[in-house]
């Protein structure tokens, strides 16, 4: 699958990685930085959404979108997990959910640009899980440097997903590093880490900002155990 992502905002807030557990999966290891794990809330605008070989779909191929995500690990490969996501298709939101085992909800979004600004709103349907604000990048892009903690929370290159059956999937990712640039925003609402049953702290979070990203996805695979609890991780082909 082909995507590109633009205006994209990272809100990250340090959390207390024994509140988080309970609310990942046990066959992923939390990935920490400096003892803390991180969750981010992530709005977007995705545009040339569409599988290989297959041209755009009409209703599937841009829209926004809005994710909650923490940071985790399986046989030593880091990659992303993801408690919640929203997007303003309803048929991209069924077709992510049956084929990537991924929590899609379906929210009224609205995504404009201010200036140097961006103005975003989103409210899942029936649901309390909100975002309004405003956000903008106040310097140049530039890639992290690796070890830093900017780097350790973008530069992933996978995400993890759970079936109904308790089946671990892990579906890669490639991109170009991350063009980011420090932002600025002013959040009137987020209640989306909370629908998720977590906590964020109430202190200012770390802000990124992206313009524009192109990415592959490539199709979810199976990832497991050999054989018993703690013996080396093998991927599953199917």
């Amino acid at each position: 699958m082909r995507q590109v992502w633009h205006d994209l905002l990272f809100a990250h807030w340090q959390v207390n990685p024994v509140e988080l557990r309970p609310l990942v999966p046990a066959q992923l290891e939390l990935d920490l930085y400096d003892d803390r794990a991180w969750v981010a809330v992530t709005p977007l605008h995705m545009s040339g959404v569409h599988m290989r070989g297959l041209p755009p779909m009409l209703g599937m191929s841009a829209f926004p979108e809005l994710n909650v995500r923490t940071y985790v690990k399986f046989g030593g490969v880091p990659g992303v997990f993801f408690f919640s996501l929203d997007a303003a298709s309803r048929m991209a939101v069924i077709g992510a959910r049956a084929t990537f085992f991924l929590p899609y909800y379906h929210a009224e979004m609205q995504a404009e640009g201010e200036g140097e600004s961006i103005r975003y709103q989103s409210r899942r349907r029936n649901s309390p899980a909100e975002f309004r604000g405003r956000y903008r990048p106040v310097a140049r892009p530039r890639q992290r440097e690796k070890g830093s903690v900017d780097h350790f929370l973008t530069e992933r290159y996978c995400l993890y997903a759970v079936t109904p059956r308790g089946k671990l999937l892990r579906a890669d990712i490639h991109h170009l590093p991350w063009p980011l640039q420090d932002a600025q925003a002013e959040i009137e609402v987020n209640t989306m880490a909370e629908a998720a049953g977590i906590r964020l702290p109430d202190q200012p979070p770390l802000l990124h900002f992206s313009k524009r990203l192109e990415v592959l996805v490539w199709w979810p695979q199976r990832v497991g155990l050999t054989s018993i609890e703690g013996s080396r991780p093998t991927l599953q082909r199917g």
